[in-house]
């Protein structure tokens, strides 16, 4: 005779049960995830000050109107739309030749594909802390290497440029994030057929022309993926902001995530800073929707 727990079909399991075992991390992801992002909307409903804090009046949407009012704002979105636009280009771009690069056979593919991980291992305050030292006007690694090469005949203020600071960070951006996109692409790439080339090379198709025909059709999924990631990354980034130049020089690197900081912990206008953070959730929500849309199709 089979054991009662094998005499009754898995439709018949306790579905109440189920749901009074889940209940206690429900309540923890409510408390911990969806409690913190009510709150905070309700937040950016009021003028809400620390300077002030026993009089906090019901606004409504004052807040959003009163930021899209504001020419700050809108220079800090025109800021992260080029940071993320740099970066995010210059990531699929490098990401795709080191996959390109590590999917081939060679001696050493193994002990590359360590170092490429470096990066990725490091945090990110780290990151930032190393760039910054890098990037030094008085003993950086960067003026060194340019005076050595005869580029430059003494030290330069690098991130006191206004010209080169946005340039600057989103190269320590991309060498953070190249790693993982890399990663991505070349799991990607290892899922095209091999017979797929063989053919083709029958066919006579040269090596361009297999890259164009076969190489990026296969990688659309993982470019879609990396997109989708590095744009959310690249939106609400702050850590290389905060430690490298804090907004600066003349508000050259003052973009939408250093605004949120700006207003909720510097100004402690809480409610400003909460409609801040909407706004930027929004506009990523917006802009993943849009990536899934249009690159989804062509899958």
């Amino acid at each position: 005779m089979l054991p009662k727990a094998l005499r009754y079909p898995v439709s018949a399991y306790d579905q109440k049960s189920a749901m009074i075992l889940l209940a206690p991390m429900m309540l923890v992801l409510m408390v911990m995830a969806v409690f913190p992002i009510l709150y905070s909307f309700w937040i950016s409903l009021f003028d809400l000050k620390l300077s002030r804090p026993h009089r906090t009046p019901f606004v409504w949407f004052d807040n959003y109107v009163q930021l899209f009012h504001d020419p700050l704002f809108w220079s800090s979105v025109g800021r992260t739309a080029s940071f993320t636009v740099m970066s995010v280009a210059c990531i699929m771009l490098i990401a795709m030749l080191m996959a390109l690069l590590l999917n081939e056979e060679f001696r050493g593919r193994r002990i590359l594909s360590a170092v490429l991980l470096i990066p990725w291992a490091i945090p990110y305050v780290a990151n930032g802390l190393m760039w910054k030292w890098i990037y030094d006007s008085g003993y950086g690694a960067l003026n060194g290497l340019l005076l050595q090469l005869g580029v430059i005949d003494k030290y330069m203020v690098l991130l006191g440029d206004v010209n080169k600071t946005m340039p600057l960070i989103v190269n320590a951006f991309v060498w953070k994030e190249v790693p993982l996109a890399t990663i991505l692409l070349l799991v990607t790439l290892k899922s095209v057929r091999a017979d797929l080339y063989s053919a083709a090379m029958v066919d006579g198709a040269n090596l361009w022309q297999r890259f164009i025909h076969i190489t990026l059709p296969a990688l659309k999924p993982g470019f879609m993926l990396v997109m989708l990631y590095e744009t959310m990354m690249a939106i609400r980034h702050f850590d290389l902001f905060f430690i490298l130049t804090e907004g600066g020089p003349a508000d050259a690197s003052h973009v939408l995530a250093w605004q949120v900081y700006a207003e909720t912990f510097r100004k402690l206008a809480f409610g400003t800073g909460a409609a801040l953070a909407y706004i930027m959730a929004i506009i990523t929500f917006v802009l993943a929707f849009f990536i899934i849309r249009t690159m989804g199709k062509k899958l």
